[in-house]
C-alpha cells in the first residue's frame, strides 16, 4: 500500500481546504492512492447539517471496512464541533478540527511514516491527552482558531480545471440556524500580496478561471491592517495580474457594495464573471428576523436589482433558501414563494432546517418545530419553484453564442464525443466534440437537454 485519499464533504471553501492539503502532501512526496489501497484516508467533513455528520460517520465505517488497515484521519467542521465523538469510531486514528488545521498535512505526514498515537503525543503538546487516556485516537482541537487558515500551496489547473482560492476563513455573524461560527471561529483574511502571488502563479500555469471563496467572503479584508474591502482586491487582480476569467463565489447580500456591483458593471462579462449568489434562507421578513440575518427582503430585492442594472439580464443570480426554520407558518412560508417568484433567479440551493447543538435554532426548534412532513411539503413546493426558475432562465440562451470554459468531462459523456463546458455566466453545457480541460473558447447553444444542461456546437 501507498500513499493518501482525500474524500471531500461540504462547501466550496471547504474543498478548498481539502485542495490545500492534497497539495502539501504532494509537495512532500506523498502519492494520491485509491480508497482501498491507501495507508492514510483523510475526511474532510462538513456540520452544517444533521445529514452532513450522517454522510461523514457513515463514510468512515465504509472506508474502515474497505481498508481495514489505513488510518483515518478526520479533519473539517464536524472534526472541530463533535472531535471526541470520531475520534471514538473504528479506524479512526486522528482528528484534527479546524483549530488547528495547517497542522494536517505534517499530522498525516506522521501518520502516513507509521508512527503511533504516542509517539505523535511526545512530539506535539497540541494533541488532546484526554482523549488517548481513554484509548481513543488523539485530537487537535480548541477555540483558539491558532492554527485555523490553511494556505493554498501552488495553485494549477489540475483535477479541478476551475480551482478555488480561499483568501477569508471565519464567520462573525451569529445566525441563530449556523454552527460555522464555532466550527471555523472567527474572521480572517490572506493579505492581499499573497492572493495576487497565488495568482501570479495561477496564471504562469496556464490557469484560465479561478474562484476566490471563503465562509464569509464579503467580510474579506475588514480585519487587516490597514483595512481594506473585496471590492478593492477585485480591482487589484484585474488590473495587476493577467487572469482571464475571476469568479466571486457567495457573498452576503449586505457585503454587495456600490463599489462591488459597480465592477460587475465595469469587467461583467469579460474578465469578471457574471454571476452572483447572495444567500436569501427566507423571502419572510419575520423569519428572517428569527433567523439574526442582517437583512430585510425588500433590501435583498434592491441588490438584485442593483446587481441586474450592472450587468444585465445575462446575469446568473442564485440563492440558498431553507424550509421548515422553527415556528415558520404557512403565512410566512408562502411569502417566501412569492418572493422567489418575483425575482429572476437562475438556480436555487434548497435545504430544510437543521438543528445544530450549540446553537440557538437547537432550542427554537425545541419549542417550536415544523413537523417533518410539512418541511417535505414545503420542500417539493420550492423543487418545483427552482425547476421553473432553472428552465426559464437558460432557455433564454437558446440560439446564443457563449463564452465557456473546458472542464474535465465524464467518462461516460466522453465516450459519445461530448465535452463539459461552463459558461462565463455559469451556465452548464455540453457540446459536441473532445476537447481538453482548461481551454476558453465558444459555443452555440442548441437547446436545453436532461435536468436543463444546455446542448451545443463549438461555435465558429
Amino acid at each position: 500500500m501507498s500513499g493518501c485519499y482525500i474524500e471531500h464533504f461540504g462547501c466550496r471553501a471547504a474543498r478548498a481546504d481539502g485542495e490545500a492539503i492534497s497539495a502539501r502532501l504532494c509537495a512532500a512526496g506523498q502519492q494520491s492512492a485509491q480508497l482501498s489501497d491507501a495507508d492514510v484516508v483523510v475526511v474532510n467533513s462538513c456540520s452544517v447539517t444533521a445529514e452532513a455528520d450522517r454522510q461523514a460517520r457513515a463514510f468512515i465505517r465504509r472506508a474502515h471496512r474497505r481498508n481495514p488497515t489505513a488510518k483515518i484521519v478526520v479533519t473539517g467542521c464536524y472534526a472541530q464541533r463533535a472531535p471526541e465523538e470520531l475520534a471514538e469510531m473504528d479506524g479512526v486514528a486522528a482528528v484534527i478540527g479546524n483549530s488547528h488545521k495547517a497542522l494536517a498535512p505534517e499530522i498525516i505526514l506522521k501518520l502516513a511514516s507509521r508512527e503511533t498515537s504516542s509517539s505523535l503525543l511526545a512530539r506535539d503538546t497540541l494533541v488532546s491527552v484526554q482523549s488517548l487516556l481513554a484509548g481513543r485516537a488523539p485530537v487537535w482541537a480548541d477555540d483558539r482558531f491558532a492554527h485555523s487558515f490553511i494556505e493554498e500551496a501552488r495553485l494549477v489547473p489540475g483535477t479541478q480545471t476551475r480551482p478555488n482560492l480561499k483568501i477569508q476563513e471565519g464567520c462573525g455573524n451569529r445566525c441563530t440556524f449556523c454552527v460555522i461560527p464555532q466550527t471555523r471561529g472567527p474572521s480572517k483574511s490572506l493579505p492581499n500580496a499573497n492572493i495576487l502571488r497565488h495568482i501570479e502563479g495561477f496564471v504562469a500555469a496556464g490557469g484560465q478561471e479561478l474562484v476566490l471563496s471563503g465562509i464569509n467572503l464579503g467580510r474579506w479584508g475588514r480585519d487587516l491592517t490597514p483595512r481594506v474591502t473585496l471590492a478593492a482586491l477585485v480591482r487589484q487582480i484585474l488590473d495587476r495580474t493577467a487572469l482571464p476569467r475571476l469568479r466571486l463565489s457567495s457573498i452576503e447580500p449586505m457585503d454587495w457594495d456600490d463599489e462591488l456591483i459597480g465592477l460587475i458593471a465595469e469587467f461583467g462579462g469579460g474578465r469578471l464573471a457574471r454571476h452572483a449568489h447572495l444567500p436569501l434562507q427566507s423571502g419572510s421578513d419575520a423569519v428572517l428576523r428569527r433567523m439574526h440575518r442582517r437583512y430585510r427582503p425588500w433590501h435583498y430585492a434592491e441588490k438584485v436589482e442593483a446587481l441586474l442594472r450592472a450587468a444585465g439580464p445575462d446575469l446568473t443570480i442564485g440563492a440558498d433558501v431553507m424550509a421548515g426554520f422553527p415556528g415558520e407558518t404557512d403565512a410566512e412560508f408562502e411569502e417566501t414563494l412569492s418572493f422567489l417568484r418575483a425575482l429572476p433567479f437562475g438556480y436555487l440551493h434548497l435545504f430544510p432546517f437543521s438543528p445544530r447543538p450549540g446553537t440557538r435554532g437547537w432550542s427554537l426548534h425545541e419549542q417550536s418545530p415544523v413537523a417533518p412532513a410539512l418541511v417535505e411539503e414545503r420542500m417539493s413546493a420550492l423543487r418545483t419553484q427552482a425547476a421553473e426558475k432553472t428552465a426559464t432562465h437558460r432557455g433564454r440562451f437558446v440560439g446564443r453564442v457563449l463564452d465557456v470554459i473546458t472542464l474535465h468531462t465524464p467518462v461516460t459523456l466522453a465516450s459519445r464525443s461530448r465535452t463539459s463546458v461552463l459558461t462565463e455566466n455559469f451556465l452548464p453545457v455540453e457540446i459536441e466534440g473532445s476537447l481538453p480541460a482548461n481551454r476558453l473558447i465558444r459555443a452555440f447553444i442548441t437547446g436545453l437537454g436532461v435536468e436543463e444542461v444546455l446542448q451545443g456546437n463549438l461555435a465558429v
